[in-house]
């Protein structure tokens, strides 16, 4: 429930604290006073956006702020969004400036989401909107849903989770469809792709690489023998050859060694260099004999090039790409290969999904009609108590397509009147029964929702009398389980109040709004001037009597 409600220049106001009665908290003023600015600054502190017209002329900001006591755990949530929890009290604010808007909880900013739940949890606000949902037909099963939560609540979910399985398979089945609606062209084509990489039969990403290097070879056969045989011969191919020089040496070196062993060390390092040379000379002789002028082979290597660079050309810069291009047609064509047999699969599990989608619905079906009635019972009795006691109540429950919540549609129907027939809610003729109608919904639904905070804005619209009796019986009855706002025209609900806000707008050098609670004496005035429109000594006793 909401313990106090503080208001800093919001709109006409410049400031405002007020504590909340737990039980009714009736709100009065004359036409016009600006009564609605409380209970739009409470909807208002829920709202995910807000406009920067609500903050006072010449000030930088509006701040609404409500203090909040429940027994709802939102541990969880709290805990989830980084917000401290401080027991069973909450402090939301909500800061309006020129730039932005922030709301905070227990001084940690919060998003829409948390702000959104603890609404639905805390508070519900009747106002003329949320009438114009109850009259849409779209928006009965969810009320009806909500009501019977307890009763059918799981098997709802575990249908809307079945059914976004359904929906999901069907998105596969299009998919896989598509996939399989290709042409005869498109398949060959693939085909033909996927062949003429496979049979290039590519050895590893290197090949190219590697002919390039054997190309070279073979193009150059003359000139490598020429070279290599040029370089043999100069280092052993006479006795005018380097390596003959350097054995002269190696025999002078082996002598003076003999007479200085201090030489040894020189003597060994040159005798491996000949040897190093004489194997290097041996090298050259065996490459330039085993040279030979292979034109098959050449032939070959020119062709495997041509062949490779063709396919890096169409495929890939390189032929680790050509190689992902053959990876990638061959899944392609696999997939379009078992798209047929995948089509089955799919609509045999769709087949499946709908026999059971059909299963739960029916159930869900006549949980739904069973609830409907006991609802429009209860509803009826209610409209009873509130002076409709002709009214009849059905909750129509029909067949229709496959959607999320089954294969129902739900629509509230009425007749206040013994020879008119059942007809849609949004057809209720006056204001006062449709006030009284949703008066009665309300007070239903509030009770199942276990919401602490129910606001009405002028439900006592249109009805005066008995009636006026009879829906202050209801809502002071209703206040004894829910904290209840309400703004009211009639004397006789205003006296039920536990808390009295009266409202009144001032017209002084400039416009603004008073808003105060009032004690015995003053509330008996205002009662007074609520009942005849002026505070005279027969209105005072009118007033009295109603206390």
């Amino acid at each position: 429930m909401i313990k106090n409600l503080r208001i800093k220049d919001y709109i006409l106001i410049d400031e405002l604290e007020l504590d909340l009665s737990e039980n009714l908290n009736v709100i009065t003023g004359e036409t016009g006073a600006g009564k609605s600015i409380i209970i739009n600054a409470i909807d208002l502190v829920f709202a995910p956006r807000v406009s920067k017209e609500v903050i006072k002329n010449g000030k930088d900001k509006a701040i609404i702020e409500l203090t909040l006591s429940t027994q709802k755990d939102f541990s969880k949530i709290f805990d989830e969004y980084g917000i401290e929890d401080i027991g069973e009290e909450i402090v939301i604010t909500k800061e309006i400036s020129q730039s932005s808007t922030k709301t905070r909880i227990n001084g940690s900013l919060a998003n829409s989401t948390v702000i959104k739940e603890m609404r639905e949890k805390l508070l519900d606000i009747h106002s003329q909107h949320q009438t114009y949902a109850f009259l849409q037909p779209k928006y009965h099963i969810a009320w009806l849903d909500n009501y019977s939560k307890d009763i059918y609540g799981d098997l709802l979910q575990d249908f809307q989770a079945k059914f976004k399985e359904y929906k999901d398979l069907q998105n596969k089945l299009e998919e896989a469809k598509s996939a399989f609606d290709v042409t005869e062209n498109q398949i060959d084509f693939l085909k033909f792709q996927i062949n003429e990489i496979s049979e290039a039969n590519i050895q590893s990403v290197d090949e190219v690489e590697e002919l390039k290097v054997e190309l070279s070879k073979l193009e150059n056969v003359e000139k490598l023998k020429n070279l290599t045989g040029t370089s043999h011969w100069a280092l052993s191919g006479d006795d005018n050859s380097i390596v003959n020089a350097l054995c002269d040496i190696k025999t002078n070196l082996s002598k003076a060694s003999s007479l200085d062993s201090g030489l040894s060390d020189i003597e060994n390092d040159f005798v491996n260099s000949v040897e190093a040379l004489q194997e290097l000379a041996r090298s050259l002789r065996d490459y330039e004999q085993n040279l030979q002028n292979d034109t098959e082979r050449l032939n070959e290597v020119q062709e495997r090039l041509f062949l490779l660079e063709k396919l890096q050309r169409k495929y890939g810069g390189s032929l680790e790409e050509v190689l992902a291009s053959l990876d990638k047609f061959s899944e392609e064509l696999d997939s379009i290969e078992n798209s047929s047999q995948h089509v089955e699969d799919l609509e045999n599990k769709i087949s499946v999904a709908l026999k059971v989608l059909k299963e739960k619905g029916e159930e869900l079906s006549l949980k739904r009609k069973e609830q409907a009635k006991i609802l429009a019972g209860k509803i009826v009795e209610m409209l009873n108590v509130l002076e409709l006691p002709k009214s009849r109540f059905q909750i129509l429950v029909e067949q229709t397509e496959l959607n999320m919540n089954g294969f129902d549609k739900v629509e509230f129907l009425i007749s206040t009147n013994v020879s008119e027939e059942l007809k849609p809610l949004a057809k209720v003729a006056s204001g006062g029964e449709l006030s009284r109608v949703m008066l009665a919904i309300k007070s239903i639904f509030a009770q199942s929702d276990e919401i602490e905070t129910v606001i009405f804005d002028e439900i006592d619209t249109g009805i005066s009398g008995k009636t006026s009796q009879s829906v202050a019986d209801v809502i002071s009855n209703f206040s004894k389980y829910h904290q209840v706002i309400l703004i009211t025209h009639q004397p006789i609900i205003a006296s039920k109040a536990d808390e009295y806000i009266y409202v009144k707008k001032a017209q002084d050098d400039k416009t603004s709004v008073n808003i105060s609670v009032l004690d015995e004496g003053k509330r008996l005035r205002a009662i007074a001037e609520l009942a005849s429109g002026e505070v005279s000594e027969s209105s005072l006793e009118f007033a009295k009597s109603l206390s």
